[in-house]
């Protein structure tokens, strides 16, 4: 038998920032997001040898182990050899060795959320090989507990759950890892004109999210007025998402996502910088209302509303900077799993 599985990427819409401890837990965080038709991989095949292998296809890298209950968390491939320990301390040993090869659609630390989706995909295929009793909930909260607790990986919490539900969701995120996800039920025409206009740009960089949230989260904890102030509007709009996506007042989503663009940058130093706002500002000049950075900034992914048919101004003028327009749809379904 083959098992596997696949979860969602997606995009943060609003609110992005609000879901990292400590600002949740005190007074407690919103996001709206969406997944994409970009995915996370993952396959287990079972061996007839004593021995694991790990095999990252899109990032060529592979390791072997014998097979042991806990492998070694040395900095390669640490999201597999974390989620294996995990699943091997609360389950008990797995039956046979085996090879685990998963493969993302979009780099590290491109701002869609890749490293989580992928805990995602690797706990998901685990748990269809060792049919383990997992929830959607508690999927979701294993793959934040061993990449921000036992690995100590610096982030959030939406994108554990946006890979695991699928769909539009307003989350809400409090203390004690209290969160709830509210599916939207939107109408397919306000959905399929969001998904026409809002333009997916890849800068063509990436860049190491955690120092930039280990930062905001420092700021935090220092009370520091100026990058609280601009999380609480950032709070403020998810909900103004929220209500433009269901009551198809998408003209607005371009303000939207602008309001939050000018207050995610006083968030913390390094979300974004010169060549991003130069993007951002040709953005706009060719007929964009609005974007974003795409996750923490600073590098990766960012979007562009264009109403009307401005997408294809905005197109001609974002070629100057040598990054690429990423083609994607709105998803439904989050983590699937399966063998054959």
């Amino acid at each position: 038998m083959i098992y596997r599985s696949k979860a969602p990427l997606r995009i943060g819409l609003a609110g992005g920032g609000t879901d990292v401890s400590p600002y949740c837990d005190l007074y407690g965080g919103a996001i709206l997001n969406a997944t994409i038709s970009l995915y996370a991989y993952a396959t287990i095949e079972p061996l007839n040898v004593p021995e694991i292998i790990i095999e990252a296809l899109d990032r060529n890298e592979s390791v072997s182990y014998d097979k042991s209950d806990k492998l070694p968390i040395d900095g390669v491939l640490d999201l597999a050899t974390g989620a294996y320990n995990h699943i091997v301390a609360k389950y008990g040993p797995v039956p046979t060795g085996f090879k685990l090869t998963t493969v993302v659609d979009a780099p590290a630390g491109s701002g869609l959320g890749s490293s989580s989706t992928l805990m995602v995909a690797i706990i998901g295929v685990f748990a269809e090989w060792l049919n383990l009793p997992l929830g959607e909930y508690d999927i979701a909260q294993m793959a934040y507990d061993v990449e921000r607790v036992e690995l100590a990986m610096a982030g959030g919490k939406q994108d554990q759950y946006a890979a695991t539900f699928g769909g539009v969701n307003f989350m809400e995120f409090y203390d004690n890892n209290k969160v709830v996800v509210n599916p939207l039920r939107i109408k397919p025409e306000y959905l399929y004109e969001l998904e026409n206009n809002l333009l997916l740009y890849f800068t063509a960089t990436s860049r190491l999210s955690s120092t930039i949230i280990e930062a905001q989260s420092q700021n935090v904890k220092d009370k520091n007025k100026e990058s609280i102030d601009a999380m609480h509007h950032l709070k403020e709009q998810a909900q103004m998402m929220k209500d433009a996506v269901l009551k198809g007042n998408i003209h607005e989503i371009g303000g939207i996502l602008d309001y939050g663009f000018r207050y995610k940058k006083q968030m913390a130093k390094g979300i974004s910088n010169t060549s991003m706002d130069e993007i951002y500002e040709a953005a706009l000049k060719a007929g964009a209302t609005g974007g974003k950075i795409s996750g923490a900034g600073g590098g990766g992914f960012m979007m562009f509303y264009c109403p009307g048919n401005t997408r294809y101004a905005v197109k001609n003028a974002l070629g100057m900077f040598g990054g690429e327009l990423r083609p994607y749809n709105f998803t439904e379904r989050g983590l699937v799993s399966w063998s054959i």
